[in-house]
């Protein structure tokens, strides 16, 4: 029995007889090898030649000449995949392509793949956690050779004695922009216990700056996205002694809910409640009112991630600080 198969990879010795020049040529070109004496007028016709029959070399061939993988395997842990997350990756996927490094994500949501078998079966350049990765884990990756094991929320030794990514400055941020105008803040927590990554170093930033203004403790509720336990976190707050009378929300999603809340109720922020959230989602300015929300730079953050990256990589020295984060405050109705 035999089978149609599919249209056949165009290979270099395709492009050295397309170029009339040989196989070692092509190679020298492509791969723009140094000290090698070719004149421009056959560098030319070497590269038209590989445009014209779609050539493009394999990620076996490029690993062969780099002495390593272009693939970074990032690890996305079992988070709401939604558009901030997204965002990022994204922005990942580009910062790395830059430096010709393929960025490619595994999730851990329930059911995966074990984490062991995949970068087994792909023996990556590099990994990068955005949660913080196991040591057990990060030994075994490095025993495989695979010498840069990087973690966004956690050091797995890297040196990093600080998050690479720290979290305390959001919430920071929100407690300085709602203790000029409130007097007893409350923080609207997410109810999804594999956040508290995020959530945890969030709030210990609203509290620093309580702290700081001289404010009481934040009231701190647990909101689920939900109107009827919204209500109840909203009543809570509300009947506090003293009242609550402004909210930082762990995110855009949990601080909607609180506007939605309020609605229910018949009240109104900011009049009877000011709210801020995170991440300037899409429905944030659509919200009633438009949320006051706190933006980060994704960018900044994929272009710093890959820049530590690809330093590790080739040896360079590498910063122990922090990446930088700016953060705005995005001013609409809300608070």
């Amino acid at each position: 029995m035999t089978g149609k198969s599919g249209p056949r990879r165009v290979t270099s010795a395709d492009v050295a007889r397309e170029a009339k020049v040989s196989r070692a040529t092509v190679s020298y070109v492509l791969n723009d090898a140094a000290h090698q004496k070719i004149p421009e007028a056959t560098r030319q016709r070497v590269r038209e030649a590989a445009a014209r029959l779609g050539y493009a070399p394999s990620a076996a061939a490029r690993s062969l000449r780099r002495g390593r993988s272009d693939i970074v395997l990032g690890l996305l842990p079992d988070w709401p995949i939604e558009h901030v997350l997204g965002r990022l990756v994204q922005q990942l996927t580009d910062a790395l392509a830059q430096h010709e490094l393929t960025f490619l994500v595994h999730s851990a949501a329930h059911p995966a793949r074990p984490l062991r078998e995949v970068w087994r079966a792909l023996t990556p350049a590099a990994v990068l956690a955005l949660d913080a990765f196991p040591e057990a884990e990060a030994d075994a990756v490095r025993a495989a050779g695979i010498e840069v094991v990087m973690a966004v929320h956690g050091s797995a030794r890297s040196g990093h004695r600080s998050p690479l990514v720290p979290e305390e400055p959001i919430g920071a941020a929100q407690a300085r922009y709602l203790g000029r105008a409130h007097r007893r803040l409350g923080y609207a927590y997410p109810d999804l216990a594999r956040l508290g990554v995020l959530a945890r170093p969030r709030l210990d930033g609203v509290r620093k700056v309580c702290a700081e203004l001289g404010l009481p403790e934040p009231d701190v509720r647990t909101v689920p996205v939900d109107p009827d336990g919204a209500v109840e976190a909203v009543k809570a707050w509300l009947a506090a002694d003293p009242p609550v009378t402004g909210v930082c929300a762990f995110n855009d999603d949990v601080a909607m809910a609180v506007l939605a809340a309020l609605r229910w109720l018949g009240l109104r922020a900011p009049r009877d409640l000011a709210v801020i959230g995170v991440d300037d989602i899409r429905a944030a300015a659509l919200a009633r009112p438009p949320l006051t929300t706190i933006v980060r730079d994704t960018e900044a953050i994929a272009r710093g991630l890959a820049r530590r990256i690809v330093d590790t990589l080739d040896g360079a020295r590498v910063s122990a600080d922090p990446i930088e984060d700016p953060l705005l405050v995005l001013v609409r109705v809300s608070a």
